[in-house]
């Protein structure tokens, strides 16, 4: 009979067990010791101190790594690219803006990709514009065209008051966000892709798209190549990291609420894990990641070495306070712990110890940061925000 009982207890312990190991820890007393891999240590371990080293071996080490073991390769080759003009109207938002409809095309191997790009440029402003362009994850009717819908995820207005052009493409067009289709779209144009461990998937496809965007965005005489913002949300901040880290042509990357395997550290295992995304969303990342489930320390990079292969390029991340899910601690830390790859070029971001206040943003930095009140969303506070870390950072002038 005791026997029986210990056996029923040692059943009960690891069903129990098994029921919680994929519940996520929102305790800090929680968070395993861990040990980041070193930023300024090439593979060979000779120190990095200097900016020429940085870019000559130990950058290169870090995109290599990243494309291999989490966001697959960035093809960087395609046959042909074309623009064409959908809608150009000069007197868009009664006057204040011109709307550009852009049908990019990428031909390759026989293949036709389309990417449908919204632009408002703003009139009064002096040109060429500033720019955003926004990696739109939630739907086309948050970037409407006509203005009939409006929504803060993308206030077109604002920015065109603010004297920034707009611009947004939506990510279902280069990878549509379901396991079964994500395949009828970039990868269409790469069919090896599919076949490799560290092939490509949706999240890389939706950062070449905005490479594809900037082809694009170069050409234009109304928009300042120089100053170009590239914006992400939820898993399009994940994509925005990336587009900025192989595509250095983006002058800012703004990050918002990326969490797990977008700026937040993932050896903290805090909020959402690597398993976790996996398991949810298997066609985000490259096969290889799937070798980290539960295995975070084996991981060669971790999420501070993203930011820090945009240096010296400006980043901005944030979080939400209902959005524990997104780890805005390890959020704040990924950044600071960034810093040394800005300080190589000059720059000393000098983030505070501790994370700001909840609506108390650090704006006018190279790493910028906020935790707002509210839920997981993009909203109107976060673009007031964008604005102002972008007038800091282009030295905007008066229009």
């Amino acid at each position: 009979m005791k026997g029986l009982i210990l056996f029923i207890l040692m059943i009960y312990t690891v069903d129990s067990l098994a029921q919680t190991a994929d519940k996520p820890n929102y305790d800090e007393s929680k968070v395993p010791e861990y040990t980041l891999p070193e930023l300024l240590k090439t593979n060979d371990g000779v120190k990095v101190n200097n900016k020429q080293v940085w870019e000559a071996i130990r950058r290169p080490e870090l995109i290599r790594e990243f494309e291999d073991n989490i966001y697959g390769q960035m093809p960087q080759g395609f046959d042909r690219i074309t623009y064409s003009f959908i809608n150009d109207n000069k007197s868009a938002m009664e006057g204040k803006a011109r709307l550009k409809e852009v049908l990019i095309k990428v031909f390759n191997k026989d293949q036709k990709l389309e990417i449908n790009l919204i632009l408002f440029i703003p009139n009064r402003a002096k040109r060429p514009s500033p720019a955003f362009l926004l990696i739109n994850n939630r739907g086309k009717e948050n970037t409407d065209p006509t203005r009939i819908n409006k929504s803060d995820f993308w206030p077109a207005e604002l920015l065109i008051d603010s004297g920034y052009a707009i611009a947004a493409f939506n990510v279902d067009e280069l990878a549509p966000d379901q396991k079964d289709t994500y395949m009828n779209g970039v990868l269409r144009l790469y069919p090896e892709q599919l076949a490799a461990n560290n092939g490509m998937r949706a999240i890389g496809a939706w950062a070449w798209g905005a490479s594809r965007v900037m082809d694009y965005l170069l050409t234009d005489p109304d928009i300042d190549g120089k100053q170009i913002a590239v914006v992400g949300h939820s898993r399009g901040g994940k994509a925005s990291l990336w587009a900025a880290a192989e595509d250095q042509r983006f002058a800012l990357c703004i990050t918002n609420c990326s969490g797990n395997t977008g700026a937040a550290l993932a050896r903290r295992q805090f909020g959402e894990r690597i398993k976790t995304i996996n398991t949810k969303f298997p066609y985000w990342f490259s096969p290889n990641y799937k070798k980290f489930n539960d295995q975070e320390a084996l991981l060669p990079v971790d999420q501070h070495m993203l930011i820090s292969m945009i240096a010296p390029r400006p980043v901005y991340a944030t979080n939400a306070s209902d959005d524990l899910w997104a780890d805005p601690k390890g959020t704040y830390l990924s950044l600071q712990n960034a810093e040394p790859a800005y300080v190589l070029y000059g720059i000393k971001p000098n983030l505070p110890a501790n994370s700001p206040a909840i609506n108390e943003p650090i704006v006018n930095a190279s790493l910028a940061y906020h935790i707002r009140e509210g839920k997981h969303d993009l909203t109107l506070f976060d673009w007031i925000n964008f604005i102002k870390f972008a007038n800091y950072n282009f030295k905007k002038r008066a229009f």
